[in-house]
């Protein structure tokens, strides 16, 4: 076997855009041999894949996954480059079937990207293999589940472009004994409410206590601005920081269908009518992209380069 050099791995990364260990193992596969590593790096795709890794991938889906029995469902987001491979269908079904295996697994992006998706690949190697078909860089970005032991994990997808399918995914998880059609109907609207009311958090008890104190010293330090004595801001204080609980904290909102009930109340309101507690334990909410930094292309740019080679 050929002795299989740093400076060779080097060499064919830069012709080839694979990873370091992809392309030490074609050159252990080619005995060292650079132009039929160049070939077996093409033929697994890596090549093509690993030129694109390096463009923005804030397009794509989010996909949404429910069990039989509605005590479970999968969210998972997977970008693309365009909004356009959005409406591929080859695309489509795989992030289909990605959001139907995280519910096979404990929801975690690690898991589903290990998780056997074909023959022969996990999702990781099978999304790598669709990048190569499709030619845009894509990524498996995030994925939860939600679960729960009695009662109805709800969902809702808004700008959906097919069933479970679209820009903003919601999981709303539900815990009683009450009907499970009354549970479906209020998981639903709840979801909705998550989609435009976009909580933080659900609770104030599950604020994390650093981002409470940031929020306190900004309004201390705002209040202080204004020229007000100290004792006052102290205050002040109080109403400020029961405001901010109230638009990041789910159970603290003004519900978007009745913006004179929280949702809190109305949840106590459903139970009762129910004839039994209905307890919002848990939500989960993608948007399409959110947070990532977004590339701003100058297209006659693009094309003096393209040109200019």
């Amino acid at each position: 076997m050929a002795d299989i050099t740093a400076s060779m791995v080097k060499e064919l990364r830069e012709k080839t855009g694979a990873g370091m260990m992809d392309a030490k193992n074609a050159l252990v596969e080619c005995n060292g041999d650079m132009e039929a590593s160049i070939d077996w790096l093409r033929t697994k795709g890596l090549a093509k894949a690993a030129k694109k890794s390096g463009r923005t991938a804030a397009e794509g889906l989010v996909a949404i996954s429910s069990s039989e029995n509605g005590l479970e469902a999968s969210l998972v987001e997977i970008n693309a480059e365009t909004d356009f491979v959005g409406r591929n269908e080859q695309f489509q079904s795989f992030v289909k079937k990605a959001a139907s295996l995280a519910l096979t697994t404990d929801g975690s992006t690690e898991s589903l990207a290990n998780a056997a998706f074909e023959a022969g690949k996990n999702t990781a190697e099978a999304l790598t293999a669709l990048i190569a078909t499709i030619g845009e860089n894509m990524s498996l970005r995030r994925s939860t589940k939600l679960s729960v032991s009695q009662g109805y994990v709800a969902s809702y997808v808004h700008n959906a472009i097919a069933p479970n399918l679209g820009k903003i995914g919601v999981l709303v998880a539900l815990e009683s004994a009450a009907p499970v059609e009354t549970l479906q109907t209020l998981g639903k609207q709840l979801a909705m409410h998550v989609a435009a009311a976009a909580p933080e958090f659900l609770d104030a008890a599950s604020v994390d206590p650093a981002a409470a104190e940031r929020e306190k010293n900004v309004q201390r330090e705002t209040a202080l601005a204004s020229g007000k004595p100290a004792e006052i801001v102290e205050k002040m204080l109080e109403g400020r920081m029961r405001k901010y609980f109230e638009e990041v904290c789910l159970m603290d909102q003004s519900f978007i269908m009745d913006p004179e009930t929280k949702i809190a109340a109305l949840l106590e309101k459903a139970g009762k009518e129910a004839g039994s507690p209905i307890k919002l334990i848990a939500f989960s909410r993608f948007v399409l992209g959110e947070g990532i930094e977004k590339e701003e292309t100058d297209f006659a740019a693009e094309v003096a380069a393209a040109v200019n080679g």
